[in-house]
């Protein structure tokens, strides 16, 4: 008799009514994030309102394009795991400096194309680093994308920044009761509705907040209903040195919050990222930002919201995810059902936020659980990555008197902690020891929970 090999959860495809509900959950997760990016730089830029809507479609267009490479993957493109793609904000300020100095949008995307062609050249270095990153360094690292994000969270609850009504107490109200629908869903739901507890509460909250004039649906008529994004909208790209330059700062950034990202799917989906699956995600990530740079949009990178998903369902599918981006193109081919989960109120999505980013807090913390804290300086790792990390987090303004390149790189909670937390991994456990501590050979292996190994050299030492 002959045995099939057993399919990894990561592989296996769920019934087309699962795919559906479960794709839907990731991308009502991301929506409000995907969009901003947009908003913010059509809006400093001063664009028309058909400018501002034509950049969303495109931008919805690209991510959904941008998910199912990650996804599903071709030849060396493509992580192949569950890994939602969107518009990075790392590149909000460099790309509004760009925009409103004269260059435009056709300098914007000049450098966008420019910074996506470098990272797929640099994604095989990044590759061979992958050594540098041990279970205290993921650990650190996916813990500071949990407790970056719980403030996004909190704008949300309270109504969302700009909000004439921000902070009042029905915003509150309304966040707090979509995380009690969460919470009772997973608890004492059939085990298919505690998957997509997350999306029973967005739907449950959006049925009380009609009701109570949380909604405003009238941009749903004056969207049109289709769409189509097509090559330099906006004109020609042109390449300013000063812009590229920017925007490559950028890449770098978000070349380092892809690989937490990644290293935290895979822990919570047991296919450990290797070299050269994170150099092929890393490859993705360019490959979109250049089509993002060709289709009027914007720099992508794996959204941490979505990770947060995955840990929280335990939906481990990667073509769940690939459904995700194959809704998020319909999006972007459909003005008008754009429209219609735009207009999901941000308490709601608030709500359901709290949940799923905490949930990547927890995840960092399980994973910090496997480093041996004993006798080393792996305690002083995390606390300073984390406090590094939630520096710009706690005070915006901390860094506004330093240069655009340095805000670029430290103004992300992610990328400044991340960045700490492999130098002192560097430095307490890789560079020689002083005499009469561990051996050098086995310090290396001192941050990645090798403790066997540890402990082994500290005997022989003695």
């Amino acid at each position: 008799m002959t045995t099939t090999a057993p399919v990894h959860p990561v592989d296996e495809v769920p019934p087309v009514r699962q795919l559906a509900a479960f794709g839907l959950q990731h991308v009502l997760a991301m929506y409000a994030g995907a969009v901003a990016v947009p908003l913010i730089v059509g809006s400093a830029m001063k664009l028309s309102a058909a400018d501002l809507a034509y950049l969303i479609t495109a931008d919805l267009l690209v991510c959904g394009i941008a998910t199912l490479i990650q996804c599903i993957g071709f030849w060396r493109f493509g992580v192949r795991l569950p890994i939602m793609q969107g518009c990075t904000f790392a590149a909000v300020s460099p790309m509004v400096l760009i925009g409103t100095t004269g260059g435009g949008l056709p300098a914007i995307y000049g450098s966008v194309i420019v910074a996506g062609l470098a990272i797929m050249l640099l994604a095989p270095v990044f590759g061979k680093l992958l050594r540098f990153f041990p279970p205290l360094v993921t650990g650190t690292v996916i813990l500071i994308i949990g407790l970056s994000l719980l403030p996004v969270a909190g704008n949300w609850a309270a109504g969302g920044v700009g909000a004439p009504d921000f902070g009042e107490p029905k915003n509150l109200g309304l966040a707090a009761f979509v995380l009690l629908v969460v919470l009772g869903v997973q608890r004492f739901a059939p085990a298919f509705l505690s998957r997509i507890a997350v999306l029973s509460g967005i739907v449950v909250g959006l049925a009380v907040a009609v009701p109570f004039g949380f909604t405003d649906f009238d941009g749903v008529g004056d969207a049109d209903w289709l769409g189509i994004s097509t090559p330099f909208h906006f004109g020609a790209p042109t390449f300013e040195f000063s812009a590229i330059v920017s925007m490559l700062v950028v890449a770098l950034v978000t070349m380092t919050e892809t690989t937490g990202d990644l290293i935290a799917v895979g822990e919570m989906t047991d296919r450990k990222v290797e070299p050269r699956s994170l150099a092929d995600g890393l490859r993705a990530d360019g490959l979109s930002t250049v089509l993002g740079g060709v289709f009027n949009t914007f720099p992508y990178t794996a959204y941490a919201q979505n990770v947060g998903l995955v840990g929280m369902t335990r939906v481990r599918s990667r073509w769940v995810v690939a459904a995700a981006g194959g809704i998020l193109v319909l999006l972007g081919l459909l003005p008008k059902l754009g429209a219609v989960v735009a207009a999901i109120p941000a308490p709601v999505l608030g709500g359901a936020g709290l949940v799923m980013f905490g949930t990547v807090a927890a995840s960092g913390l399980r994973t910090l659980a496997r480093v041996d804290f004993k006798g080393n300086n792996n305690l002083t790792v995390v606390a300073v990555s984390v406090a590094v990390g939630m520096l710009p987090v706690g005070v915006p303004t901390v860094y506004e008197k330093f240069p655009d390149w340095f805000q670029t790189v430290m103004n992300s909670g992610i990328s400044a902690g991340c960045l700490t937390a492999i130098v002192l991994n560097l430095l307490f456990n890789h560079l020689p020891s002083k005499a009469g501590s561990v051996a050098p050979e086995a310090a290396v292996l001192a941050g990645g929970g090798a403790e066997e190994t540890v402990e082994k050299s500290r005997e022989e030492v003695v």
